[in-house]
């Protein structure tokens, strides 16, 4: 079982290290397209662009830390702890859903 702990730990700590890779490269692009934007430059594409890639990152570490709160849990089911993960599990999958319908509509407004 001890096993199942640390595997669920390293997802969790997975999960936390994509979001936090994804806010840093989100951060890094958009002070550089704020920089081109002062200077003039039309940057309605980068934005829509670093809004769609941060929001990817996002995504997918909430379904690893999903993941890592289902492994945790079955290690430990007791009524208790099933309700806080569902709990857990329902505001993160409304979250995650809210983020692919951004996701998806995301390349369709940029063609219309």
């Amino acid at each position: 079982m001890a096993y199942l702990h640390h595997t669920s730990f390293a997802i969790g700590v997975l999960g936390v290290l994509v979001i936090v890779y994804g806010v840093v490269i989100g951060v890094l692009r958009c002070v550089r397209t704020e920089v081109h934007a002062l200077r003039g430059r039309n940057v309605d594409a980068d934005r829509k662009h670093l809004r769609h890639s941060l929001g990817y990152y996002l995504l997918l570490g909430l379904e690893f830390l999903i993941a890592a709160d289902i492994i945790d849990t079955l290690m430990k089911p007791s009524r208790d702890d099933l309700i806080v993960l569902g709990g857990m599990v329902l505001i993160r999958t409304v979250i995650s859903y809210s983020l692919n319908a951004e996701l998806k509509s995301g390349p369709k407004a940029e063609a219309g």
